[in-house]
C-alpha cells in the first residue's frame, strides 16, 4: 500500500501539469479585436440556426406624393397594417425619431482604389446627414476578410477618422460575410427592455460594388436574420468603371435629360419612382419575389443585384452611382429618407402548433380618406423557420 503512494503522487502531479496550460489559455472575458485584424466569420450553419420566436415586428414605412417627395405629416390612425392578411394592432409609432444604431460596411478591395480619395471624405457628411446628434455608429471594411475599423461610438470625430483612414489591401470581395458581420453587430444593440419594450432603429449601410466573391455566408441567410432582427439595409452601389472615366470624360457623350438622381421615365402604375423601383423596372426582375425566395431557402443570388435585394427585403433603399448620382448625393438622400420614415411596430400573436412558421407577408396601407395621391412602401415580410430537431 505504502509502495504505491509515490506512484499516485506522480500521476496526480503529471495530471496537474497537463491541465494547467489549458486553464491558462482560457481568457477571463470577451477578447476585444485588434484594429485592422480580420474578424472570424460566423459559420453559416450556426448563423442559420440563430433564430428566435418573433415577438415584435417593426417595419420602416415611406410615404411619397406623386412627385416622389416624402410625406411625414401622417398619424398612427392613418395606417393599416396586416400580417399574412390579418389586421394588426400598432403598438409603436414614430417618425424618424427612434434611437439609431448604424453599421457602415465599406468595401476596401483594391478594386475601389480610384474611389478611395472620395470615400475618405465621406465621414463628415455621414455624421452630419445620417447619424445626427444622437445616433451611434460603427465602421467595418471588407475585402477577402472583414475588418473592424471603429466600434460603436457617438463620436463624430471617431467615425470621420475611420473613413479618413480607409486603406485598400487586396482584391477580395466578401460582401455577404461583411453584411453578416454587420447584422450580428446590430443584433446586440438597442435591445428591448422591460422599461422600453421597443428596440431602437438598427440600420446596415453598405457602400460597395454590387458583387460578391468567396463569402462563406449566403445572402438569404443574411436577409433572414436582418428581417427577424428588424434591421434595415440601405446601400450605395459603387461604380469603379465610372470612377475610371471621371478623370477622362468621353467626347460627344450624351447629355442626360434629367438632373442627377432624377428618374427620367414615369413609374409603373400603382408605384412611385424611387431608386429601387427604377432599378427593378430596368432589370425586368420582380425583386420582392426574388427576395422572398432567397429568405425562405437561405440561398444566394445573382450578385449584381445583391445590394438592391438587401434593401428591398428589409424596407431600405438602394442608390446606384453609375448613372449621374454621386456617392455624396446618395448618402444625403439616405439621410433624408432615414429621418423621414415612419417606424411601425406590432406584436403578432403566435400559436403553439407551428402554424406561425414560414413566410409572413406584411402589408401597409393608408385609410381610404388618406390614400389618394400617396404611395406607400415598406418591407415585404419576414420568415420564421421551423425549429430543427
Amino acid at each position: 500500500m505504502l509502495a504505491t503512494t509515490p506512484i499516485r503522487f506522480a500521476c496526480l502531479a503529471a495530471l496537474f501539469i497537463s491541465v494547467t496550460p489549458l486553464f491558462a489559455q482560457v481568457p477571463e472575458g470577451p477578447m476585444a479585436p485588434h484594429p485592422g485584424t480580420p474578424i472570424q466569420q460566423t459559420p453559416p450553419e450556426i448563423l442559420a440556426k440563430l433564430t428566435a420566436r418573433v415577438t415584435l415586428v417593426t417595419t420602416p414605412v415611406t410615404v411619397r406624393d406623386p412627385s416622389g417627395a416624402m410625406i411625414h405629416s401622417l398619424d398612427q390612425q392613418d395606417f393599416v397594417i396586416t400580417d399574412n392578411g390579418t389586421a394588426q394592432k400598432i403598438t409603436h409609432f414614430e417618425v424618424g425619431g427612434d434611437p439609431l444604431s448604424i453599421v457602415v460596411a465599406v468595401e476596401t478591395s483594391t478594386r475601389i482604389d480610384p474611389l478611395l480619395p472620395q470615400l475618405r471624405k465621406l465621414g463628415i457628411l455621414f455624421t452630419e446627414q445620417v447619424m445626427g446628434p444622437e445616433a451611434e455608429a460603427a465602421v467595418i471594411g471588407f475585402d477577402d476578410s472583414v475588418h473592424r475599423l471603429a466600434g460603436f461610438t457617438r463620436s463624430h470625430d471617431s467615425v470621420a477618422s475611420a473613413f479618413a483612414g480607409l486603406q485598400t489591401t487586396d482584391s477580395g470581395h466578401h460582401l455577404f460575410d461583411a453584411m453578416a458581420e454587420g447584422v450580428a453587430m446590430l443584433t446586440d444593440r438597442r435591445k428591448p427592455t422591460t422599461e422600453n419594450p421597443v428596440p431602437g432603429r438598427r440600420v446596415l449601410l453598405v457602400i460597395s460594388e454590387a458583387l460578391d466573391s468567396g463569402s462563406e455566408t449566403k445572402l438569404g441567410e443574411v436577409l433572414r436574420q436582418a428581417q427577424l432582427q428588424n434591421i434595415t439595409v440601405f446601400s450605395i452601389g459603387l461604380s469603379t468603371t465610372r470612377a475610371e472615366l471621371q478623370s477622362k470624360q468621353r467626347e460627344n457623350a450624351p447629355v442626360p435629360i434629367t438632373p442627377p438622381g432624377i428618374m427620367g421615365l414615369p413609374a409603373p402604375p400603382g408605384t412611385v419612382n424611387t431608386p429601387t423601383t427604377e432599378m427593378n423596372r430596368n432589370s425586368g426582375v420582380d425583386l420582392v419575389a426574388l427576395a422572398q425566395v432567397l429568405v425562405e431557402h437561405s440561398k444566394s443570388a445573382e450578385t449584381k443585384r445583391a445590394l438592391e435585394l438587401g434593401a428591398v427585403a428589409t424596407g431600405g433603399s438602394y442608390y446606384s452611382t453609375f448613372k449621374g448620382r454621386s456617392i455624396e448625393s446618395a448618402l444625403d438622400e439616405i439621410g433624408g429618407e432615414l429621418h423621414s420614415q415612419y417606424m411601425i411596430s406590432y406584436s403578432p400573436p403566435r400559436s403553439d402548433d407551428g402554424r406561425d412558421f414560414g413566410y409572413h407577408k406584411i402589408s401597409v396601407t393608408l385609410v381610404p380618406e388618406k390614400s389618394p395621391g400617396k404611395k406607400v412602401s415598406s418591407r415585404p415580410g419576414y420568415y420564421i423557420p421551423a425549429p430543427s430537431n
